[in-house]
């Protein structure tokens, strides 16, 4: 029996992928907050005959990704599906932000992300078979100012996702990178982002986002952009020099 490994499944994005992935796998939802993953997995369960199994998991902690692994090996349970959703951003000055809180972002966007993938790809390589879905986002093509780390960790997830779909071709593995535009979720909120325009400019639903991931996910694919503010977005980003790029950002993050 294989499963689908989903990190911050218990709210947005993270728990409308749980109920597309288990269409066709058994789960294994991962957060922090474990009264909502409960609630999640009796709910897919009473619709599904299938199994699925939560595990309660702060992934901002240092050694969090290597606790999964250890437990997914104690278990003996083999993950064909790896989605790394879990993630976070600050909006706000970067100097005048909790450095606790910053180095948190990274370790969680970007450390966790790497290593449960290092784990879980190097055990799909040798079975020759696995998907792994990795949520960027839109703020990925440009740098971000009053949210500089987390548009810095979503440049760093899709730069990375990318060079390793390239260095897995062949072996049956495949890594899908997913940039949403604004999708209300709950993130604008612990975000402090209610007053950012960022979530007036057409924002998505979680729930198609989380079709569009699997989708893509499934099939194979490279990157798939989703969304008019991301397709926009990056167009102009590729056409624009950065120097006006820059203050379009800024204007849509700083919230006034």
């Amino acid at each position: 029996m294989s499963y689908a490994l989903i990190t911050g499944a218990s709210s947005g994005i993270g728990q409308e992928l749980a109920k597309e992935f288990i269409r066709d796998h058994d789960l294994i939802l991962v957060s922090r907050n474990i009264e909502k993953l409960d609630k999640l997995k009796k709910e897919l369960e009473e619709i599904y005959s299938r199994k699925v199994i939560v595990y309660q998991k702060d992934l901002s902690k240092i050694t969090s990704a290597k606790e999964v692994n250890n437990y997914l090996l104690e278990q003996d349970l083999e993950v064909s599906v790896l989605v790394n959703n879990a993630g976070f951003g600050i909006q706000g000055s970067f100097i005048e932000t909790s450095l606790k809180n910053q180095k948190e972002l990274m370790q969680l966007n970007m450390i966790t992300l790497v290593e449960l993938t290092y784990y879980l790809a190097k055990q799909m390589k040798k079975r020759g078979q696995g998907r792994i879905l990795n949520i960027a986002s839109v703020a990925a093509f440009s740098s971000g100012p009053y949210m500089s780390l987390y548009y810095a960790s979503k440049a760093f997830v899709l730069s990375f996702s990318q060079a390793l779909n390239k260095e897995l071709k062949d072996t049956g593995v495949t890594v899908t990178v997913m940039c949403p535009g604004p999708t209300i979720t709950g993130f604008e909120k612990n975000a402090n982002m209610k007053q950012s325009k960022m979530f007036h400019l057409f924002p998505q639903t979680a729930k198609n986002v989380a079709k569009a991931g699997y989708k893509a996910t499934m099939k194979g694919k490279s990157i798939k952009y989703h969304g008019i503010v991301t397709y926009s977005y990056n167009i102009l980003t590729r056409f624009l020099p950065r120097k006006w790029v820059n203050p379009i950002a800024y204007l849509i993050n700083k919230g006034e």
